[in-house]
């Protein structure tokens, strides 16, 4: 009787983080791969429309999910001189990781005024081990946060609602 001896296979070590991000880390998009425009409408009318720029976009991967964040930091001629941000408190995600749901909040860039609730879906378009480039929209109703925030648009764009379209990829610098 002879024994067979078969080879070991040694398996590569399991990543940290959430399957459905990049490696653990922060990740940061570049101003250049950073597209972000607003819109307001009135009805099915859209009464403005612009780029806004990305001052500060970061995503951070933490081993678990928990402690996963995104944060935008917008500016632009639309905004009259003001700032918004986005900071999230979950990622979660949808569709087997192909969507990732942003809960979080947008607010002014003064840290005294209340900020409003927001969720930002966006798109997996592509996932590697140090980039993630998504696609998302962000919607809230325009009378809320202009009254929480004060944040207002010129008086002769009426408004109902706001829109934020993000495209962005997110790279680990090197």
């Amino acid at each position: 009787m002879t024994t067979e001896t078969r080879p070991t296979a040694t398996l590569p070590p399991v990543p940290e983080g959430p399957a459905w991000l990049p490696l653990a880390g922060t990740y940061t998009a570049t101003v250049d791969r950073c597209i972000v425009e607003l819109t307001s409408r009135f009805g099915p009318l859209v009464t403005l429309r612009r780029r806004l720029t990305a001052d500060d976009a970061t995503l951070t991967v933490a081993p678990t999910a928990d402690e996963c964040a995104l944060g935008l930091k917008l500016t632009g001629d639309a905004l009259g001189g003001d700032e918004l941000t986005f900071a999230s408190t979950t990622l979660e995600p949808e569709a087997g990781g192909s969507r990732l749901r942003v809960a979080g909040e947008l607010a002014t860039g003064d840290p005294t005024v209340p900020s409003v609730p927001a969720t930002l879906t966006l798109r997996v378009v592509e996932r590697t081990d140090d980039l993630l480039l998504v696609l998302g929209t962000l919607q809230v109703p325009y009378g809320p946060l202009r009254r929480i925030t004060g944040f207002t648009l010129s008086r002769i764009r009426p408004a109902d609602r706001l829109r934020l379209l993000v495209a962005a990829e997110f790279t680990c610098p090197a």
